[in-house]
């Protein structure tokens, strides 16, 4: 446990711009970018986009990771120029490793992130909840004495993440939002890739109707 002069553990969200692009087209997106820990150490969920504004929010604390939620290049692209400046070590589910390697063929993920994975940053927890559908190798990060769950593009206000594309799947990130999300207390507050946060209990009675509108 970090002493008390390093403060008490806190979320802080950072939004930056840039593109998402795969099988052919490109769009210009928001990513929020969040950052857990104290005054001293830090983890990096989803370095995207902008290496330099994301290193000027972390300030001079530790980075103990750079975690990757999934390998859309929009969630991925700043995480190597982030891990040179920082020494941090990126990871990724191996599952979405394919997915990567369209981004940056040349420099590998330093660690793999699997199911049930206990990541531990300024005395908290985050664990790692494996939840493909929107992509192989997207994973959730449950950190329960925070109250709250970063679903990358699995989950979002209104809906699940899209499944349109290649790598992608609506049956699979729908049995993951049953079964790994919606099991979580109704109070846990869901922090996106992109737009609003939301809470479990308020995505919960939404289920049937997402699936009847087919994503």
């Amino acid at each position: 446990m970090a002493p008390a002069t390093a403060g008490p553990v806190r979320v802080e969200h950072l939004v930056t711009s840039g593109t998402f692009s795969l099988d052919g087209g490109t769009w210009d997106v928001d990513n929020n970018v969040w950052i857990v820990g104290d005054d001293r150490e830090v983890l990096v969920v989803d370095a995207a986009h902008d290496a330099d504004a994301i290193a000027a929010a972390v300030g001079g604390r530790r980075v103990v990771a750079i975690v990757c939620t999934h390998a859309h290049d929009d969630h991925v692209d700043a995480a190597p120029a982030l891990a040179d400046r920082t020494g941090a070590p990126v990871l990724l589910h191996p599952d979405d490793l394919e997915l990567w390697k369209l981004t940056h063929p040349d420099r590998a993920p330093d660690g793999d992130l699997a199911d049930g994975q206990e990541l531990a940053v300024a005395g908290a927890t985050l664990k790692v909840l494996h939840t493909p559908g929107h992509c192989r190798g997207a994973v959730s990060l449950y950190a329960p004495a925070l109250g709250t769950v970063f679903t990358g593009d699995t989950l979002f206000a209104g809906g699940p993440g899209a499944t349109g594309r290649s790598f992608s799947d609506f049956p699979t990130i729908i049995e993951s939002i049953r079964e790994r999300l919606l099991t979580l207390p109704p109070e846990t507050v869901v922090r996106t890739g992109h737009g609003d946060n939301t809470t479990i209990g308020d995505e919960a009675g939404h289920v049937e109707e997402w699936i009847a509108r087919g994503h």
